[in-house]
């Protein structure tokens, strides 16, 4: 059967309109761009596949990149705003400060997104599309990108000292951080899984390899491992404080499950990454831990459905906020 071009023109004319709409309600959609900017999401991958490729810790700096945003009044690319005017920028905030990356890999990919299709594509639909990509490039899962999101007027950098989960958090503070963005238990577990890529500080979790008191937050194995032993090699009790760790020691670069293996061992990098297990009373949350351990592919499932479902914290659609020329101004 032959389709007139007037048919397939009406056709696209109303899923644009579609799309519109249901993005005006607030609710994200796959393929927000076919129409357009139809190569919007090459663009994002393509550049960071090169950022990737130059420094495969990148893959994981855009994926906290992506967290801290959504963290602070919902995901709407405002970890992004540089200090102006009346905003006083989330980057100088405690947990983000000397520490977030990837604003340079944004600005490239926003100044080519500019040149394709101006004025179009969020800043926080690049941060939500290059998370999922730098997962993706270093093995890990690939997900429909649910897209639509809007950019911020503001930050909040109060917010970020408020909401962002700390390296040394108790179980209870965590599920607090989480329950307060509309995130489950399980949500907690699965996107901590992140932890399987990316490095640390050795100031995020040094005090805890030298003080033998903290008992909750170092268990028998760190105590008494070669683990513990190659932390303090790496991390002296008196400098060394920016030194970099990797979050897992045996595969680094490449995201699996390894992770819940190794906190099932004693042997995670950080406090809230060990007290999954440690602090964990009635053992529900080490089943789900041995079930990712046990089984990548459900692992990869379920660390999707969770980056989906971070990424639909609060986001600005329809007329809210603005569609940003350069990510760290505002358009005015």
């Amino acid at each position: 059967m032959r389709i007139s071009r007037k048919i397939v023109a009406s056709v696209a004319f109303y899923v644009l309109i579609f799309h519109a709409s249901v993005a005006d309600e607030g609710v994200l959609v796959p393929d927000y761009y076919k129409q357009s900017c139809p190569h919007a999401e090459e663009i994002v991958r393509e550049h960071v596949r090169i950022a990737v490729a130059r420094d495969p810790r990148m893959a994981a700096s855009l994926v906290r990149l992506h967290f801290h945003d959504c963290f602070v009044m919902g995901c709407d690319g405002s970890v992004l705003l540089d200090n102006s005017g009346d905003i006083l920028s989330e980057k100088d905030a405690g947990p983000n400060l000397n520490s977030l990356r990837g604003f340079e890999v944004v600005d490239k990919i926003k100044a080519m997104l500019e040149q394709e299709c101006p004025e179009t594509v969020s800043c926080a639909d690049i941060l939500a599309i290059a998370a999922r990509d730098a997962v993706n490039l270093r093995g890990g899962p690939r997900w429909k990108a649910e897209l639509g999101r809007r950019d911020s007027l503001k930050a909040s950098q109060s917010g970020a000292n408020q909401f962002i989960p700390k390296p040394n958090s108790s179980l209870d503070t965590l599920i607090s951080n989480f329950q307060a963005q509309d995130l489950s238990i399980i949500d907690l577990v699965t996107l901590s899984g992140s932890h399987t890529i990316g490095k640390s500080r050795c100031l995020s979790f040094k005090q805890r390899l030298y003080d033998e008191d903290k008992e909750h937050e170092v268990d028998h194995h760190q105590r008494t491992s070669d683990f513990r032993r190659v932390l303090r090699s790496i991390c002296p009790r008196s400098k060394r404080d920016n030194a970099l760790v990797p979050l897992d020691l045996m595969t680094s670069a490449r995201f699996d499950n390894r992770y819940y293996i190794n906190i099932l061992q004693g042997r995670g990098l950080l406090a809230t990454d060990n007290i999954l297990v440690s602090q964990d009373q009635d053992g529900e949350i080490e089943k789900l831990v041995w079930a990712y351990a046990s089984d990548q592919q459900l692992f990869f499932r379920e660390f999707a459905a969770s980056m989906l479902k971070m990424g639909s914290i609060t986001p600005l659609t329809g007329e809210q906020g603005e569609i940003r020329r350069n990510c760290r101004l505002l358009n005015s």
